[in-house]
């Protein structure tokens, strides 16, 4: 059984959420390279000293918002009352969707264009999706455990967190929840390409 984090654990998930969300704030802004870590501290009211025991260097910080999304609470609590008989195919899809909201997904967009424009960020991006991919993998793990082949949820997760990149840097034409229709009338949405990826899977294919 999970546990549920500590008061301890929750205090310092909040202050590096609220130092990422600075620096991300900062780096639309001003660009990567336009603010130093001093503005993320003034921006998000702790100390120099506080940043450096959470990350190394303002591109981490900036990167670190790709794993803070509104929500993130109700995933814990919804993952905490999963039924462990449900299949670790249907666990991730309601995970992925719970997860992928429009105001997230708008965040790495936001993040992946960054990279693109600013190279340095790119391997403290790549590392925080990785991290999403990573969470709901031990997550699988935990519910499945002696249940499925040894790796079964390290091919899964890297199957659907893969399948979601492409979507990140426009690569396929599919309507994300940010874009308005007009904007994308030939684009399948973006649940019916999670709906359409999830079928192709419990196909076996």
């Amino acid at each position: 059984m999970m546990n549920k984090p500590g008061l301890r654990h929750m205090k310092r998930e909040a202050t590096a959420s609220a130092l990422a969300d600075a620096a991300f704030a900062l780096a639309l802004e001003k660009g990567p390279d336009g603010f130093v870590v001093e503005e993320i501290v003034q921006r998000a009211g702790y100390s120099r000293r506080t940043f450096a025991n959470y990350y190394s260097c303002k591109e981490e910080a900036v990167a670190a918002a790709a794993v803070n999304f509104q929500g993130a609470e109700e995933v814990i609590e919804w993952i905490e009352a999963l039924d462990k008989e449900r299949s670790p195919l249907d666990s991730l899809y309601q995970v992925l969707k719970m997860q992928m909201t429009t105001e997230h997904f708008h965040k790495l967009r936001q993040l992946v264009s960054l990279s693109k424009q600013h190279p340095t960020l790119e391997p403290y991006i790549l590392s925080a999706l990785h991290g999403l991919q990573r969470s709901a993998q031990e997550m699988l793990t935990e519910l499945s455990r002696g249940r499925h082949p040894e790796g079964y949820t390290h091919l899964l997760t890297g199957a659907v967190y893969g399948a979601i990149l492409p979507l990140l840097d426009g690569s396929l034409n599919v309507r994300l929840p940010d874009h308005s229709t007009a904007d994308t009338e030939d684009a399948v949405t973006f649940e019916q390409y999670l709906d359409t990826m999830f079928g192709y899977l419990r196909k076996g294919f």
